[in-house]
């Protein structure tokens, strides 16, 4: 399937500059876009959602993050929440959430917690029985750097189970008594996702709320869930790409140095053939993991961190310069390529960093090759 995104644009328009400023999006705009399914593409039509394969989903969110980082991390932890929703939840689970999810309610996904960034073995987080005669549950513990906690309607929240080896995750309202968000104040980048420190006094939840009724191994919790999210930051690595691309030519086409264009200087040229190389590499790797996602490949998992790699490092790499090209246009606050300046770092920690990337990567090639 494809998407309209020409409607996007419109409901878009000049607002990331003022949104990254402001450190917000327009609340309303999110629900909009949910509503219109651009937030949880994948989710099937069955569930309420537009049902687009890897590829499809891929293409929108590359689209989105040329447009505006920020908005494209809010597309992406709720479609982590609406992935791990279709895959752990049981029937009931799936409908009612992912019928939320494509209604205009919004998700956010906590991993992240003050002792457990990469090494997520190290969560402390727990969901367990409230032993009180009920079903409840009471959540416990704190998350921290978590996007998009400021809009949220819901917060998947993922611990340990119990007081047995296995994982959990569970779908938390933010306006539960015991929950409380708080702002990290001035981010690097992506400021108008935000990012947030949750904490979990006890929150009581109903045991329906636990996807798949819990006790689920770790590994495979977060592996289904941060694939997806690789995928989706490694598409938005692509739209960074993408719209340095478009800024860089623009520049060295009409501004004039010497009496030419710049685009005419050799060392000028050699900076946009490498964006444009970039670009492409990115696109590519992002659409081989596309593929083995939606085939449900046995190195699905490999493909997507392989994807968040290279599409990360080459955006980091691909603003700079953009930015060098552009000089001072480049170098204000709110300018396209400054964003993305900011925002591509961003990309090469979330979501594994580069070295823990690289670490499975190498760990892959020597079990494999």
């Amino acid at each position: 399937m494809t998407f309209d995104t020409a409607v996007i644009d419109e409901l878009v328009g000049d607002g990331p500059a003022a949104w990254d400023a402001a450190g917000r999006i327009p609340v309303g705009l999110l629900r909009k876009l949910g509503e219109m399914g651009v937030l949880s593409a994948e989710v099937p039509a069955r569930f309420g959602g537009p049902g687009a394969d890897g590829l499809a989903g891929g293409e929108l969110t590359a689209h989105i993050g040329a447009l505006c980082s920020s908005l494209r991390s809010i597309m992406t932890v709720q479609g982590i929440a609406a992935t791990t929703v279709h895959r752990f939840g049981d029937r009931e689970q799936r409908h009612h959430y992912l019928g939320q999810l494509t209604s205009g309610r919004l998700a956010c996904t906590a991993f992240s917690e003050p002792g457990a960034g990469s090494d997520l073995s190290g969560m402390t987080t727990r969901i367990r029985p409230a032993g009180d005669g009920t079903d409840d549950l009471l959540v416990t513990g704190e998350k921290m750097w978590i996007t998009g906690a400021v809009y949220a309607d819901l917060v998947l929240v993922f611990g340990q189970y119990d007081d047995g080896p296995g994982g959990a995750a569970a779908m938390v309202p933010t306006d539960t008594p015991g929950v409380s968000v708080e702002p990290v104040p001035s981010p690097l980048g992506c400021r108008a996702a935000t990012h947030c420190r949750i904490v979990l006094d006890e929150a009581r939840i109903p045991a329906r709320a636990l996807l798949g009724g819990g006790g689920q191994p770790l590994p495979l919790l977060f592996t289904t869930a941060l694939s997806y999210g690789r995928m989706s930051v490694a598409w938005g690595c692509v739209g960074i790409l993408r719209a340095c691309l478009a800024a860089a030519t623009a520049d060295a086409r009409t501004r004039e140095q010497g009496g030419t264009p710049i685009a005419e200087h050799q060392l000028v040229a050699r900076h946009i053939a490498e964006l444009y190389t970039s670009e492409r590499i990115a696109t590519q790797v992002c659409r081989h993991a596309a593929e083995q996602w939606s085939r449900g490949a046995p190195d699905a998992a490999v493909a997507a961190v392989l994807a968040k790699q290279v599409a990360a490092t080459h955006a980091a790499r691909g603003a700079a310069t953009a930015v060098q090209v552009l000089a001072s246009r480049g170098f204000t606050d709110g300018h396209v390529v400054s964003r993305a300046y900011r925002d591509a770092k961003a990309m090469e920690l979330i979501e594994g960093s580069t070295e823990i990337s690289q670490l499975i990567l190498a760990r892959h090639a020597l079990d494999t090759l």
